[in-house]
């Protein structure tokens, strides 16, 4: 890169930052954070982002995955972190292992166990959210009653 070429990136630069903040751009910055967290936080199994991604992507398989009922999500409850296992030289990916139990539209309860893994987000931007409903694995995607995220 030229001498010219970067000092006027460097005033490019210098020029969007005063105008980033009135446009938002810090905020998405923010919400595109690769989220690392200590081994003390325990309340991101609940935290909304991730209950909603659930929820969304439950309605989705419900529609879309032939002889399941057509059931949503009305509730979360008992959510509890059961194991966590931190991101190391030689595991690379950190991941929260989570349970809770759903109640469904159809008034029934159901045992839900799902996978937080940190920074495998969409283009590794935030973090990737498996999931397994007992009862709604019909492909035995999660292996029998969803030992797989266990």
């Amino acid at each position: 890169m030229t001498r010219f070429a970067k000092s006027a990136f460097a005033a490019l630069i210098s020029l969007c930052t005063p105008l980033a903040v009135p446009l938002g751009i810090t905020q998405a910055a923010q919400a595109a954070d690769l989220a690392v967290y200590s081994d003390d936080d325990g309340g991101i199994c609940g935290q909304p982002w991730v209950l909603s991604k659930i929820t969304s992507r439950f309605s989705y398989q419900v529609h879309h995955v032939p002889h399941l009922p057509d059931v949503q999500i009305t509730d979360f409850r008992r959510i509890h972190q059961h194991r966590y296992l931190p991101a190391n030289d030689t595991w690379p990916i950190g991941r929260r292992y989570c349970g809770a139990t759903v109640s469904l539209s159809d008034g029934r309860d159901r045992t839900i166990w799902y996978l937080i893994e940190e920074g495998q987000g969409f283009a590794s931007i935030g973090d990737n959210v498996e999931f397994c409903v007992s009862g709604f694995d019909r492909w035995m995607v999660y292996n029998g009653r969803c030992r797989v995220l266990r």
